[in-house]
């Protein structure tokens, strides 16, 4: 019998709630309508589904190196990438609808080529410091292989050369013990999963569960050729109206559309995460899992991090540019909805694939311990109000060169920390919390 272990010796977080389904429409079909169940009772269920013995070759370690839940629970290991050898993707039309106009020369004058090298000089040396810290505070420091992403390769459906293995985030899930790899949908990251290999192998070798998702085949039909995004007007038009530059031809998403409560998981639609690819995780995790659809009023929406933000048991960043639709729901649930400060860095500072709300995604070392971007005051202002020790305070500002790795110079430690960082094991005991009543 295999048995999968979800926790070892109490609550690891999951204690997301319940909601009353009747108070939502049509439209959030599938969301919670029963008080939400205990993490201890979510690995009673687990271990409930059992294969035949004659079916595996050993039972699950009771060591199992994966565990993660939530966003808070205290940290104890990480995966950090790499911007060694990160080329500027080329310019098709899936990278043309996240970027904006201004930046449109730069994908054509340099795509499939290296970024600068004094910006990968400085990227590299600031994620080491990264992960020098991190070892600091006791936390286990994993890293993917380095690869050569200039290297151009060619499927019976499109060519493209690679990108980067610096944001984990963006291609891997944590939920439970299991490691799920997204199929993503920029060709430009179509092999990246390839530098996370020998960590998932090592992952899966002691006892972790390892899933990847249906692999795309990114055909042009995945992509309307014609997506109109000449103005920010075009962008709130479409995304209004639900469009957005992938279709429903196959599942597709991004791991940096999703974001944990426990037994809940949110996501959004957006520029590389369809409706199918939601519905694919939906019925992979149901029903030891509940997957909900949020939507924003975000003309350009790729990964939910920097639009809202769980930092804690019925704690959530949401984003004062970006309102979510359905943030009633939080608030009449109990849940402490905190608008962030507006980011230091200046509206015309150079953002290849990013915006200046990197600053609010941040990440949690534990309930009480955050690390922020040393230069946004404001915001490490406002973790302190909430009662939290900010760690990088007193750390120096070490400066990212802009659009590497899709992070701005003013964005030092947190867009790293929070980008380019996928918790692999958050291990604690929380207090029940309602997420709605």
């Amino acid at each position: 019998m295999l048995r999968v272990r979800c926790l070892r010796g109490g609550s690891r977080g999951a204690e997301a709630a319940h909601y009353i389904g009747s108070q939502l429409g049509r439209s959030f079909t599938g969301w919670v309508q029963r008080t939400f169940q205990s993490t201890q009772a979510a690995a009673a269920s687990q271990n409930s589904c059992a294969v035949d013995d004659n079916k595996v070759t050993a039972p699950v370690p009771e060591d199992c190196p994966v565990c993660s839940y939530n966003e808070w629970d205290p940290l104890e290991e990480v995966i950090v990438g790499r911007a060694e050898n990160a080329c500027v993707p080329p310019f098709s039309v899936e990278v043309k609808a996240n970027t904006y106009e201004k930046n449109w020369e730069f994908y054509q004058k340099f795509g499939g080529q290296s970024f600068p090298r004094d910006h990968l000089k400085k990227a590299i040396a600031e994620i080491e410091e990264m992960c020098n810290i991190l070892k600091m505070e006791g936390v286990i420091v994993k890293r993917p292989e380095p690869i050569d992403w200039s290297v151009k390769y060619k499927t019976p459906d499109f060519e493209s050369t690679g990108m980067y293995a610096a944001m984990p985030r963006d291609i891997l899930l944590v939920v439970g013990n299991e490691i799920i790899e997204a199929p993503m949908a920029w060709r430009a990251r179509f092999f990246e999963y390839r530098a996370y290999r020998p960590v998932i192998k090592d992952y899966f070798h002691r006892g972790a569960k390892w899933t990847t998702a249906p692999k795309p085949t990114m055909a042009d039909e995945l992509y309307y050729q014609d997506y109109p995004i000449h103005s920010v007007q075009d962008r709130h038009k479409l995304a209004a109206q639900g469009k957005f530059v992938t279709t429903e031809f196959e599942p597709c998403f991004d791991a940096a559309d999703f974001i944990r409560a426990g037994r809940d998981i949110f996501v959004q639609r957006s520029q590389v995460t369809n409706n199918s690819g939601i519905e694919w995780m939906r019925r992979h995790l149901a029903p030891e899992y509940r997957v909900h659809t949020l939507s924003f009023k975000d003309p350009n929406p790729m990964h939910i991090d920097a639009t809202l933000n769980i930092i804690g048991p019925g704690l959530v960043l949401s984003n004062p540019d970006r309102p979510c639709h359905q943030i009633e729901f939080f608030k009449k649930a109990g849940w402490t909805v905190v608008s962030p400060p507006l980011p230091l860095i200046p509206d015309d500072h150079p953002l290849w694939m990013s915006s200046k709300w990197l600053s609010m995604n941040v990440l949690m070392l534990d309930e009480k311990r955050v690390m922020v971007d040393a230069n946004e005051i404001p915001i490490q202002k406002m973790f302190e109000n909430l009662g939290h020790y900010n760690t990088m305070s007193q750390l120096p500002a070490l400066y990212m060169p802009e659009g590497v790795a899709g992070i701005n110079r003013l964005c030092s430690l947190l867009s790293v920390l929070w980008l380019g960082v996928e918790s692999v094991l958050n291990r604690g005991i929380l207090n029940k919390w309602n997420f709605y009543n």
